[in-house]
């Protein structure tokens, strides 16, 4: 009995509980092998201790219970024992415990139902309970079979347990996806949120962006200002050398000539001051040349396609021919109110008017600073912008302020528009007129030196702008007979090409020259190729049912837009349909660039085609009347460049847009 409490208390000292007597006699075991150890090796007494201690400790280490629990200590991690002794309520309330209290404070306020635990939970994959049981017997049990487990094959029906279990399993998997959808919605929202902010900053720097461009063009006028005083200042220079050339020498006084009457000394003056009078320059007004941009606006290009960028009252009847040199530069507008007028398309005002045509402009075109004019009363002219008077921006206003009181309007920024300059603004910039039609100007184009012009009398003509004079006319008619008389030689029988041509439309609807290759669309419905250098028709097109009113060519194709109500597009290399497209209404105007196409089909919108994407669609201040506005009129004339679209409208208004 005694050597069974013995061994309790053996086992006690190893245990889990300490007594009093098992602390005392550990004590007294580490105390005898720390004197042995320390003390002498000569003391006999010693060595027989720490010999027993140790005994003692061999005999503790080989029961089979000690090394049980060795081992299952030595293979357990520290989250196991941990977990093994603190429930998850315990862990969680410790590590919130732990946080401290200014991190707690700054917990930003959320509107999530689920907490971070809970979408961590749900963030992790989900495991087969038949292999999360295999794993925890393989690292658990040690091949051991528990008695309890019945294998999931086992046949008979399913117990209420296993199904209470596949409930709850259930139940903790809808759980899960129910996080994880919230988890997705704050995504979703977040990502919003920041395509906000990037929205907000990306108006600010294409703010910046505008401020910048409009400071690049008061830096240009200021350079073009001290460019004028410099060129200013050499002309005085140069006069006042002429002048010092031109002086005569002193001579003797003649007592005679002091006797002359006050007439005759009249006379001499007045004779001397006429010979001299060509030498001496006239105080004139000094001319300030119109800005050329020296680098190209590109806030444009950064709009969403459809962005209105101005709107402009040009004129007070439809206009009929509308052209610009480059975004935000030069625009040129001709309306059947009988006036040509000169924009700045970047501050949105009138710089003048181009007067000298006795009817309306039908038909026009702007390159660099020269303005081609085609008009009613048959005759074609050239100006020349470079030599405009145009006020400058900063004294604008107070000039038409202290000139006329009847011009306030200038200073009201919605009406300014409206108002015209002074009238000596564009008297420089006439070159020289062309007049060899008898009827309509209706159609032109310049490139170089070159000027081919469409008339009402059935010819083209083409022009040399260096002599200022028609060096070849090309008959349409006779062309046409011609083509059809060589076509039906076997037939014996003339018949026209295309259809017969409305007297209500343009016969020469549209053309374009590039070297010596002309494209002419005319009334017949046909688009013919003429060679200039030898006068004739190199090829004839045939599609159209309608009139051609519009043209355009580039390397590779052609584009033509007509009364049938359809744009072709036409191959070049093989003369054939490219692509084809159906409107609604009739094509008035149509000009493309490297990715559009936009054309005035009688809507008060502009119809665009993107080449890149196949995509059509409006743009124009009627998609917004679609929306239940009021609607907007017509628009008749469209001009494109560089993603750049102005579009002139029925009512006079002159309609710009990011396209």
């Amino acid at each position: 009995m005694a050597g069974h409490e013995e061994s309790m208390e053996s086992d006690s000292v190893l245990g889990t509980a300490f007594t009093s007597r098992n602390i005392e006699a550990f004590g007294r075991k580490v105390t005898t092998t720390a004197s042995h150890l320390i003390g002498p090796l000569s003391n006999p007494t010693n060595s027989s201790h720490y010999q027993h201690a140790m005994s003692e400790l061999h005999k503790e280490l080989r029961r089979p219970g000690i090394q049980q629990r060795v081992f299952s200590y030595a293979q357990a991690s520290p989250t196991e024992l941990v977990r093994s002794k603190l429930s998850t309520s315990e862990i969680q309330h410790r590590a919130l415990t732990f946080i401290p209290d200014e991190l707690l404070r700054s917990i930003p306020e959320t509107d999530n139902v689920y907490s971070l635990f809970q979408g961590f939970q749900a963030t992790l994959p989900e495991v087969d309970e038949s292999e999360h049981r295999k794993s925890h017997r393989r690292h658990d049990s040690r091949g051991r079979k528990l008695l309890a487990d019945v294998p999931e094959d086992a046949e008979g029906p399913p117990s209420m347990v296993e199904l209470k279990k596949e409930r709850d399993k259930l139940n903790h998997r809808l759980e899960m996806m129910s996080v994880r959808k919230n988890m997705c919605s704050s995504e979703i929202r977040e990502i919003d949120n920041k395509i906000s902010n990037l929205n907000s900053m990306r108006k600010i720097v294409l703010d910046r962006l505008s401020r910048l461009e409009d400071d690049e063009l008061k830096l240009e006028h200021e350079l073009l200002d001290l460019d004028n005083r410099v060129e200013d200042l050499q002309e005085e220079l140069d006069d006042a050398a002429t002048l010092g050339h031109v002086a005569t020498p002193p001579v003797e006084r003649d007592p005679i000539a002091e006797t002359t009457t006050s007439e005759t000394q009249g006379e001499a003056d007045s004779f001397m001051s006429a010979s001299i009078y060509e030498k001496i320059p006239s105080p004139k007004a000094k001319r300030h040349k119109l800005p050329r941009r020296k680098s190209m606006p590109i806030r444009h290009e950064h709009f969403d396609p459809g962005t209105s960028i101005k709107e402009i009252p040009a004129h007070n009847d439809m206009i009929t021919a509308i052209d610009f040199d480059a975004p935000f530069g030069t625009m040129v507008t001709a309306a059947l109110d009988d006036t040509v007028r000169v924009w700045d398309l970047n501050q949105g005002r009138c710089l003048g008017l181009l007067e000298g045509h006795r009817a309306s402009v039908r038909c026009l075109q702007v390159e660099d600073n020269i303005v081609a004019t085609g008009s009613i009363d048959a005759s074609i002219r050239l100006w020349d912008l470079s030599k405009a008077d145009y006020p400058q921006h900063d004294n604008y206003n107070e000039d038409l302020i202290e000139e006329d009181d009847d011009e306030l309007v200038f200073a009201n920024p919605e009406v300014h528009s409206q108002a015209l300059p002074p009238s000596s603004s564009m008297e420089d910039c006439p070159l020289f007129s062309l007049e060899a039609h008898i009827g309509e100007v209706t159609a032109l184009h310049f490139r170089g030196d070159t000027l081919v012009s469409g008339s009402a009398d059935k010819t083209l003509r083409q022009w040399d702008l260096v002599k200022g004079r028609c060096i070849q006319t090309l008959d349409v008619l006779w062309a046409a007979a011609q083509a059809s008389t060589t076509s039906n030689l076997n037939d014996g029988q003339w018949r026209t090409t295309g259809r017969l041509p409305d007297a209500s439309v343009d016969f020469v609807g549209a053309l374009q020259c590039f070297d010596a290759a002309l494209a002419c669309g005319t009334a017949d419905a046909m688009v013919r190729l003429w060679d200039l250098r030898s006068g004739q028709v190199s090829r004839s097109l045939v599609g159209h049912t309608g009139p051609v009113t519009s043209l355009q060519f580039d390397d590779v194709h052609l584009v033509t837009g007509s009364l049938d109500r359809s744009i072709r597009i036409w191959d070049l290399r093989t003369g054939s349909i490219h692509d084809a497209f159906a409107f609604d209404n009739s094509i008035t105007s149509m000009m493309f660039d490297t990715r559009r196409i936009v054309a005035a089909a009688g809507e008060d919108v502009a119809k665009v085609y993107d080449k890149t994407d196949g995509r059509h669609w409006d743009c124009g201040a009627g998609v917004a009347a679609i929306e239940g506005e009021t609607r907007t009129s017509i628009v008749e004339r469209v001009r494109i460049k560089d993603g750049f679209l102005v579009e002139g409208r029925r009512d006079g208004v002159v309609g710009v847009w990011a396209c």
